[in-house]
């Protein structure tokens, strides 16, 4: 703090200035009975053990009035901060702003980091139109898929290499795939994962690599897959935009932060009363969208509206997903696990 270096045993009393010390200086030991003029950021001379303020002393003929002081006051300490052997950053921290403050405040110009994964993206479908392309024939839909994912991936500091949205054609789709797997660390698809004819990403999969697994006991989202063309990981995500979203959070996000060296803590969950039911037990786990009503005691999770896999506005609507476990119903009133979306978003945010 701006003001006067001291001795506390010498005060309260009038006392000279001996030096002035601006930042960066180099001081000399404080001489007894004597006071140092000092500077935010300066070091403290050797001798004295607290800083009165400049605003608490008061100027007189014999020299400076300085009150009373406790030791180590406007004081900070060697190690305060960092002590040696601290650890600055751990492994697999994603690197923020004030980390790199940090790591400049050691003297350190450059740390060695993971390489952005190489993602590539790409959509499937005949109907499907790019947003922006004017008036939809009958039949078509906007292309949802395409922009969401590449938003996804871009959000965890990862780049995003488009190869846009395929005709249902399995030859095209195939060599479209080993392109991708030639330059990506890491295919994403959606659509075309299911048990249609014109569901082509599974079958090409199988036929220019491997497939490791093939559906999930959620809703949405369950025909998802996973396995290798050529040696490059692939997620096959479903077409529908909610099971896309949904699949891409719980499953494929983690398993790209892992592989970029981040550290993904299990998903918190949290506990909130129903204010909706359902009365027909499923036989998968389901993620239902919700919202919050209601303060304390009465605070309620209700259903955003529609919860088909295809209607983006309850998803867009939402707050948190409700946790519905297989072969279980439940009332209004009953308590239910939910995930907020803001965990799952900062999952891995970078």
């Amino acid at each position: 703090m701006d003001g006067y270096a001291v001795r506390v045993g010498d005060i309260p009393a009038v006392l000279p200035v001996s030096q002035r010390i601006p930042a960066g200086a180099v001081p000399e030991p404080l001489s007894p009975g004597t006071a140092a003029r000092i500077f935010t950021g300066a070091p403290v001379p050797t001798g004295a053990d607290a800083i009165v303020l400049q605003e608490d002393v008061t100027e007189t003929p014999e020299g400076m009035l300085f009150p009373s002081a406790t030791a180590g006051q406007h004081i900070r300490r060697r190690g305060d901060d960092i002590a040696p052997g601290d650890q600055l950053v751990a492994r697999g921290q994603c690197l923020q702003p004030q980390d790199l403050g940090l790591l400049a405040s050691v003297g350190l110009a450059q740390v060695e980091v993971y390489r952005p994964l190489r993602v590539a993206i790409l959509t499937t479908g005949d109907e499907l139109r790019e947003p922006g392309a004017g008036q939809l024939a009958p039949g078509e839909i906007y292309n949802s898929n395409r922009v969401m994912l590449s938003a996804q991936i871009r959000a965890l500091g990862m780049s995003v290499s488009d190869l846009g949205n395929l005709p249902d054609d399995p030859g095209r789709i195939g060599d479209a795939l080993e392109e991708a797997a030639g330059a990506a660390d890491c295919i994403v698809t959606a659509g075309g994962v299911s048990v249609g004819e014109e569901d082509h990403i599974r079958a090409q999969v199988e036929a220019r690599g491997s497939l490791s697994l093939w559906k999930l006991a959620i809703k949405p989202g369950k025909p998802l897959a996973f396995g290798e063309v050529r040696g490059t990981p692939i997620f096959g995500l479903p077409g529908n935009p909610v099971s896309a979203w949904i699949t891409f959070v719980l499953v494929a996000k983690p398993w790209l932060i892992k592989q970029q060296g981040g550290i993904v803590a299990p998903v918190s969950r949290y506990r909130v009363r129903a204010g909706f039911s359902v009365t027909k037990p499923g036989t998968r786990e389901e993620f239902l969208r919700v919202r919050f009503v209601g303060e304390g005691d009465a605070r309620r999770a209700e259903l955003t509206g529609n919860q088909s896999s295809g209607v983006l506005t309850s998803l867009s609507r939402a707050e948190a997903l409700a946790v519905l476990p297989a072969g279980e119903s439940i009332s209004e009133g009953d308590w239910l696990e939910i995930i907020p979306l803001s965990v799952l978003g900062d999952l891995g945010a970078c």
